[in-house]
């Protein structure tokens, strides 16, 4: 699930290149131990760099209501 925004007022802080600007594509990308973290990208570029601070650990990854739920609240922190 990925939505495309327009980056807000300041930009958003990423760990690997500081703040981006622009027309962004977010991605919550969910890891093995259940840390569902938020990616940005400059729309239509390659590369991914992780939201500094935008990750939510769930209990159980393999629950698919739980995660879903991570995902989402993570993209609506940036995507209004």
């Amino acid at each position: 699930m990925t939505v495309d925004v327009m980056a807000p007022r300041g930009g958003v802080m990423t760990d690997e290149v500081g703040t981006i600007t622009g027309e962004l594509t977010l991605e919550p990308k969910v890891e093995t131990d259940g840390t569902v973290r938020l990616r940005v990208q400059y729309k239509g570029a390659e590369e991914w760099y992780t939201v500094t601070g935008a990750q939510i650990k769930v209990p159980d990854p393999a629950d698919a209501t739980a995660v879903d739920r991570a995902a989402r609240h993570l993209l609506d922190r940036f995507s209004h």
